[in-house]
């Protein structure tokens, strides 16, 4: 797997940004933000039932992220057909603010090194990349147990501090200042 230090790969996607099949679907690579942190989150299957909690909770928390200057990317291995079906079907994502990438190919997944082998589907993982394509925060959960989007926003708050963070740290707190 692909972890802190190494820098994200290379895309080029098909990303569902609406329920209307006249502009839902547009064109993403991995310089659509560039000089932008982001923040990409796989899950294992569209129409499934841990996935849309945490995909509606990335969307409630959009506009901390963009106010941190961050993009967001939701990524499976359905296809964009089938994302928009589901966005369509399932009311907590119709206004979803950020893309839902096909993964269709499983490129990425397998490139990141998160393609669950015996599921054959990307595993529940985050990234964060930093404004230079460099990962800086990587995790994996079990494809039962769902993350925690707070969290999330937390370590990308102490990252862009570029300073040491206790545990637990929340943005507007004291960081650690080693005496030289």
């Amino acid at each position: 797997m692909l972890t802190v230090g190494d820098r994200f790969p290379e895309f080029t996607l098909k990303g569902v940004i609406s329920t209307d099949i006249k502009t839902a679907f547009a064109d993403f690579t991995h310089q659509t933000h560039t000089n932008k942190w982001q923040v990409f989150f796989f899950w294992p299957k569209d129409f499934t039932f841990v996935c849309p909690t945490e995909i509606a909770e990335f969307g409630q928390l959009y506009p901390e992220f963009t106010d941190r200057e961050t993009e967001i990317f939701g990524v499976s291995t359905d296809s964009e057909f089938v994302h928009l079906a589901w966005k369509q079907q399932k009311e907590e994502l119709h206004q979803l603010p950020f893309p839902m990438l096909a993964d269709l190919k499983r490129d990425l997944s397998q490139r990141l090194g998160i393609l669950d082998q015996q599921e054959g589907v990307a595993q529940r993982a985050v990234f964060i990349v930093d404004p230079k394509g460099i990962i800086r925060f990587a995790m994996v959960t079990d494809l039962k147990v769902g993350r925690n989007p707070r969290e999330v926003l937390r370590v990308l708050d102490a990252l862009q501090t570029d300073e040491l963070c206790p545990c637990n740290w929340q943005k507007g707190e004291e960081t650690i200042v080693v005496a030289n």
